[in-house]
C-alpha cells in the first residue's frame, strides 16, 4: 500500500517538511553528478557506518565530516537510489505537514532529528560491528508515522492498493495503514536479525527505533490545540 495524500487538513504552511523534501532532493542530485566509485566514497564518508560509532575509529576513506557521530545527521539526508527517495519524500510529503502543524516548525525540526538519532541508536545496537554504511531519512520519518498514528489514529487516508489483480485507490483509516506498516517492519526485522548484512539491506531497526521515539516524544512536542475562537453574541435592536 503507498498512501497518496491524507483527508486532514492543517492549519499552517508546513515550511520544514518542504525543506527537508527540498534538502533530500538536492543532495540526491548532487549523488548523480557523480561516478560510482565516488557515490560509494560519499556514502562510506557521509552515512553512519555502526563500526565507526561503537569502536571510535575512523575506516578508510578519511571521512568527510569530524566529529564521526556527525555522520548521524548528514546520513539522513543521503539515498541510496530514486525509489529509496521517492518513498521516503512521499511518507514524509502525506504525513509531515499534520504533525509539523501540531507541533510548530521548530519543535518539529528538533523531533525529527531525535527520531533518527534514535533509530541509528536502534540499528547500531542490533548490529554494532557492521561495516556497512547506513543511509537514508527513513528512521527520522519512522518517526513522524509514529506521531501521527498518536495524534490522527482515525484519519482517512488515501492509498494506492495492490490486492491480487486489484489496483486502486481506496481510503484508509490511519491506524490500519501504519499499524501494517511498523507490524511489517517488526516481522521483517525478527526474520533478518542475526543475519549478516555485508551486502548492504534495509535497516528495519532503524524504522522500528524511530517509530517508537516517535510515538514516545509526541507528547512531549505537540502543543494542545487552541480552543475554537467563539464570537460574544452582541444583540441587535428589537432581538428579543
Amino acid at each position: 500500500m503507498i498512501p497518496l495524500r491524507d483527508i486532514n487538513r492543517s492549519r499552517s504552511t508546513p515550511y520544514v517538511t518542504w525543506t527537508l523534501i527540498a534538502l533530500n532532493v538536492l543532495v540526491f542530485l548532487y549523488q548523480l553528478t557523480l561516478g560510482p566509485r565516488a557515490t560509494m566514497r560519499f556514502f562510506l564518508q557521509y552515512g553512519v557506518i555502526p563500526y565507526e560509532l561503537t569502536h571510535g575509529v575512523d575506516l578508510p576513506p578519511p571521512a568527510g565530516v569530524q566529529p564521526l557521530y556527525l555522520t548521524v545527521f548528514t546520513a539522513m539526508f543521503i539515498h541510496g537510489g530514486l525509489l529509496h527517495l521517492a518513498g521516503n519524500m512521499v511518507y514524509l510529503w502525506v504525513f509531515g505537514d499534520n504533525v509539523e502543524d501540531r507541533m510548530g516548525h521548530l519543535r518539529f525540526l528538533i523531533f525529527y532529528f531525535l527520531c533518527g538519532t534514535a533509530a541509528t541508536a536502534a540499528q547500531v545496537l542490533v548490529d554494532p560491528n557492521s561495516r556497512v554504511p547506513n543511509i537514508g531519512a527513513s528512521g527520522a520519518i519512522a518517526g513522524v508515522l509514529g506521531a501521527y498514528l498518536v495524534l490522527f489514529p482515525a484519519a482517512q487516508i488515501e492509498t494506492l492498493a495492490f490486492w491480487g489483480f486489484f489496483i486502486g485507490v481506496v481510503r484508509v483509516p490511519a491506524l490500519i495503514l501504519l499499524g501494517y506498516w511498523i507490524l511489517i517492519q517488526f516481522v521483517s526485522g525478527i526474520v533478518t536479525l542475526g543475519m549478516p548484512q555485508t551486502g548492504g539491506g534495509v535497516a528495519w531497526f532503524a524504522h522500528i527505533g524511530g517509530f517508537i521515539a516517535g510515538m514516545a516524544l509526541v507528547k512531549v512536542f505537540a502543543r494542545r490545540r487552541p480552543p475554537p475562537q467563539w464570537e460574544p453574541y452582541i444583540p441587535r435592536p428589537y432581538d428579543w
